[in-house]
């Protein structure tokens, strides 16, 4: 089995090297030719993965069309917001027969489109061969063989099975789903809740704030996801609590991180330096937003992380005006 990862990150760069630990041949993509060189030389990625020893399998490339030649699995790990402009220009490039699989969490800005459906748009690619892993994926854990679960979501299980077949290994261990709306919805919609468990903890808040944001949270991706057509059982398995208890309770998580800062008093010019990396939780929360209001969804977390991140509002005030909304019983 022939694979292709496009993108050199710490996400594409790991899921490299799980299917490569699962016996799959594997070629990774990445702009920065110091990085490629080093992962073919030194089987080491101190850009983006330092401290970890990566299969001698693996073969890095900033050669893109020469990287997708005769992939039978095409990875796609980049930035959510800006892979409509990386990818465009490759369509031509993508084997006709490829299972494509996007590891990429995030809606797109202004079109409100998950990232599969970016993908497919954007390479013409049928919904058989469209696929999404999504799950509790912190890339140094996995990176440092810790046993961990995922999630293969897509409406073809002979695509999906391929994909599970590519990375199972003694530590990583793929289930299969067909809910693509409901795996996709929480792999974006984590990543916010995220941001706001990050902001209390930066306040000092402890536990009973983290669990109360990250099962309000889960309420939250539940009602949209079921908005969306989502099928409901998706939101307690890897894919919902699984990803949201790892993002949000995790410092290995880019979205807590940034959330802290900002609970610490930094803006968020400041935090996004400071955290370095990718947030996908800070354009992903206007995304959101957009589509609970267009579906009349209250999503009230969401409304209090764009309210700190985008309209500069103190949160002192974004909390209090959370623990003021009028009560209701917990289910419905």
């Amino acid at each position: 089995m022939k694979a292709t990862v496009l993108g050199a990150g710490a996400w594409g760069t790991t899921f490299a090297a799980v299917m490569t630990d699962a016996g799959t041949d594997v070629t990774l993509w990445g702009r920065d030719a110091d990085v490629a060189q080093q992962i073919n030389s030194e089987h080491r990625n101190e850009r983006f993965l330092p401290g970890f020893d990566l299969p001698e399998g693996i073969r890095a490339t900033t050669d893109v069309e020469a990287a997708l030649e005769g992939a039978q699995i095409v990875v796609v790990a980049l930035p959510a917001q800006k892979l409509r402009g990386i990818v465009a220009q490759w369509k031509h490039l993508i084997p006709a027969a490829a299972v494509v699989v996007s590891l990429m969490k995030g809606i797109e800005v202004g079109s409100h489109e998950r990232m599969s459906d970016v993908l497919a748009e954007l390479w013409d690619i049928p919904a058989e061969r469209m696929t999404v892993v999504s799950g509790p994926n912190l890339a140094r854990e996995i990176a440092a063989k810790q046993p961990c679960a995922t999630v293969v979501a897509g409406v073809d299980t002979r695509a999906t099975e391929l994909v599970a077949n590519a990375t199972a290994s003694s530590y990583f261990r793929p289930y299969t789903n067909t809910d693509v709306v409901g795996v996709e919805l929480c792999g974006a919609f984590k990543n916010v809740i995220a941001v706001g468990v990050g902001a209390t903890d930066g306040l000092g808040f402890g536990h009973n704030t983290t669990a109360t944001v990250i099962t309000r949270g889960l309420a939250e991706i539940t009602r949209l996801g079921t908005a969306l057509g989502a099928n409901p059982d998706t939101f307690s398995g890897l894919a919902g609590m699984g990803d949201l208890i790892a993002t949000c309770a995790s410092p290995l998580s880019r979205n807590h991180t940034l959330g802290a800062h900002i609970g610490r008093g930094l803006t968020l010019d400041q935090a996004l330096e400071r955290t370095g990396g990718t947030s996908e939780g800070v354009k992903t929360s206007l995304s959101i937003q957009d589509l609970a209001r267009k579906h009349g969804v209250d999503v009230p977390i969401c409304d209090a992380v764009v309210r700190m991140l985008h309209d500069g509002e103190p949160i002192a005030e974004v909390i209090a005006s959370l623990l003021s909304r009028p009560r209701k019983a917990e289910v419905v």
